[in-house]
């Protein structure tokens, strides 16, 4: 082993049986979306990687705009202390042109729960939701999927998080209701006055 030294050997060694460093694969980039509010900004989070249907629906109203000047128009409280509910926005009735509705993705089929700020999307029956959504203010286990349950069982379809302004939810939440407005379950949830959602945007 002329000029060869025992170092280089040993060196050369441990080099060949190394193993090759293989690059790890990207986290999926979850898109985010400001809603502006009366009220402030709210940030969201979209798992278009867990809930991609509903995610996309979504987004398309954001890139159309067809969100901006609409409103929240619903407080739920389930319980005063700690807080607990639902806000609910979007056209609520409004002259907006929908789109084709979406199929239902359930938390079953996702993963997904209704925690503390979910975004959600409302519906009537599976398969039937627009654009209309609402976020959960603390834990709203009601919502999500449960086969065990007899009728319509399929909750409601989760598709990201309040990533900031919880605080301007719970203020919405705590906002006055009219005691008259509203149908069936939701008399009396009903905002008054609406709270405006000026614009909805992509970050």
């Amino acid at each position: 082993m002329s000029g060869i030294t025992k170092r280089d050997v040993v060196l050369g060694l441990a080099l060949a049986g190394a193993a090759p460093v293989l690059a790890q694969p990207a986290a999926p980039v979850r898109p985010r979306v400001v809603l502006t509010t009366g009220d402030g900004p709210i940030t969201l989070e979209l798992a278009n990687d867990k809930a991609p249907l509903t995610c996309a629906n979504f987004l398309r109203y954001v890139d159309g705009k067809r969100l901006d000047k609409t409103r929240f128009y619903r407080a739920m409280k389930v319980a005063p202390d700690p807080l607990n509910g639902l806000i609910q926005g979007g056209v609520g009735g409004m002259a907006v042109e929908l789109f084709p509705p979406v199929a239902h993705e359930s938390t079953a089929q996702t993963g997904l729960r209704h925690l503390d700020g979910t975004i959600s999307l409302a519906r009537n029956a599976p398969g039937s939701a627009t654009c209309d959504f609402f976020i959960c203010v603390g834990p709203v286990p009601s919502l999500d999927a449960d086969p065990t349950q007899p009728g319509d069982n399929l909750g409601f379809a989760a598709f990201g998080q309040v990533t900031d302004g919880m605080d301007v939810v719970r203020k919405i939440l705590l906002s006055p209701t009219s005691p008259t407005e509203g149908e069936g379950v939701m008399k009396g949830q009903m905002l008054d006055p609406t709270i405006p959602i000026v614009t909805v945007r992509r970050v």
